[in-house]
């Protein structure tokens, strides 16, 4: 009995140790959301709304075949622009990159501080053909309708370009100076790449030696039961999004009649080896900016989730596995793998001689373009099976500690006082990638509040913005620039 004893009082002793451990990382968990000061300007709203509703009534859609774009519409939406913000084009200098993109410069008082950028783009994706008279009001038609404006680009992102500039000429007409240069760029092809808008600003503003402290683009926004164990609503701001690639499988062989296939066929190999890849996944990893979030989140917690999450490094495989149950949080964690499009055939009783399958691919930070294809190439170890991949990889990690992430939740919580805001990984893409080049960091986030149904709308059908919302974007926006100011 003596000899069990000892062994059970160390058990014991090392379990009390492990419960103080784990109780103190919990109750040392301090929370990492700055006092909000709640926003006390004034905002023209009558003219705001006006503004945005007329801009939605533009027609400035992207679509891949450029030959499409009526660039007339961009040319009616930049004289709009000039109509609707006059002190904004009296005071500050504008510069026109391709003919569409905007470049406006507003200079600050002390030339020794570097820039801050804010971006948006006002090109919008088309309306899917037969689907117009889904709308409960036409797509661009900017109607004012039971406290929302409704149209092709209220969530995308029209609203980011009228918001910044209502911002800007209601500072302009208080009087209000910066004191560093401020830069507000809007791109006109975003939804196809942006190759011509944001990635010819970066080259101009290259040329000209400009380096930014951050840039503010478009990504997460504020949403509603996204973290378990939060009840209030957590505003994400993107400090890296996830690289984009497609892959190529292509077997090519003999094909032959139905009637005497081999026992392992073109297509056959081709749907085994996504079979495979979709059993297999890749590794899951919560670190960089998905270990963010919840390390911004976790002190608002309820106690359990809290306790969970203050000791990562006993609970990991569990909160791993739980973040694996759904796909967003899942893609989080994750480079992921979406078979997209299969070819192969043209005859029901003919063997196709080809067979091809794509799989776009959406890259954590730090894998690359060849991480991925040895990975595919490994795992579904077919050497007659031929693997091209090309994309691009992840953008680079912005900063969650310096001033420049603090500014940004600053100005979120002085208008959303009782919001979260944390770091996240955008899975889309933006232009804020393009920025990277000459900026320190570069961060995603449209300031409102979205629904889970708003964010299917953002591209789809019924598209619209509760007028509040879309005056809280102009209010952070205008806390934004002077939150920046002030560093």
């Amino acid at each position: 009995m003596k000899k069990l004893k000892l062994p059970l009082i160390i058990i014991g002793a090392l379990f009390l140790l492990l419960l103080i451990l784990t109780m103190f990382n919990t109750i040392s968990l301090k929370s990492r959301q700055p006092q909000p000061v709640p926003f006390t300007g004034t905002i023209q709203e009558e003219q705001a709304i006006d503004k945005l509703s007329k801009a939605i009534q533009f027609q400035t859609i992207s679509f891949q075949d450029r030959s499409r774009m009526k660039m007339a519409e961009f040319d009616r939406f930049i004289s709009f622009l000039e109509q609707s913000f006059p002190k904004v084009h009296q005071n500050l200098e504008l510069e026109k990159v391709n003919g569409y993109a905007l470049i406006f410069r507003w200079e600050g008082s002390d030339p020794a501080k570097s820039p801050i950028g804010l971006t948006s783009h006002y090109d919008v994706v088309p309306v899917l053909e037969g689907t117009e008279s889904n709308w409960d009001h036409p797509p661009f038609s900017g109607t004012l309708a039971d406290g929302k404006i409704w149209g092709r680009g209220t969530l995308d992102d029209k609203i980011g370009v009228i918001g910044i500039l209502q911002a800007v000429e209601q500072l302009l007409s208080k009087g209000y100076q910066p004191k560093r240069d401020m830069y507000f760029m809007f791109g006109f092809d975003e939804e196809i790449g942006g190759a011509e808008g944001a990635n010819m600003i970066v080259r101009k503003l290259n040329e000209k030696g400009i380096k930014f402290d951050f840039v503010l683009d478009e990504g997460g926004a504020i949403v509603e039961n996204m973290v378990p164990g939060v009840d209030v609503p957590v505003g994400v701001v993107g400090v890296s999004e996830k690289g984009s690639a497609t892959a190529q499988l292509t077997i090519e062989g003999s094909g032959g009649h139905s009637s005497q296939p081999k026992n392992r066929t073109n297509l056959g190999r081709i749907a085994s080896a996504i079979a495979k890849l979709e059993e297999t996944q890749f590794p899951e990893d919560l670190q960089g900016p998905g270990e963010d979030l919840f390390e911004f989140v976790a002190p608002e917690m309820s106690f359990g989730m809290k306790y969970v999450f203050a000791n990562k490094f006993i609970f990991e495989p569990v909160i791993e596995k739980i973040l694996l149950q759904q796909p967003a949080s899942a893609a989080l964690i994750r480079t992921t793998i979406s078979p997209t499009i299969f070819q192969a055939g043209e005859q029901y009783n003919a063997l196709p001689e080809k067979a091809s399958a794509f799989v776009n691919l959406r890259l954590m930070p730090g894998e690359s373009l060849d991480d991925v294809k040895n990975f595919i190439e490994k795992t579904i170890d077919d050497e007659q099976i031929k693997i091209s991949i090309e994309g691009t990889e992840a953008s680079g990690v912005s900063s969650v500690d310096s001033w420049h992430f603090k500014v940004i939740q600053q100005g979120a919580r002085n208008v959303y006082g009782d919001t979260v805001i944390a770091p996240y990984l955008m899975f889309a893409g933006s232009d804020a990638k393009h920025y990277d080049s000459i900026s320190e960091n570069t961060y995603r986030f449209l300031p409102v509040h979205l629904t889970s149904e708003d964010l299917n709308r953002m591209h789809g059908t019924n598209e619209h913005i509760s007028i509040e919302n879309y005056l809280n974007a102009v209010r952070f926006y205008m806390e934004i620039i002077r939150e920046s100011n002030e560093q």
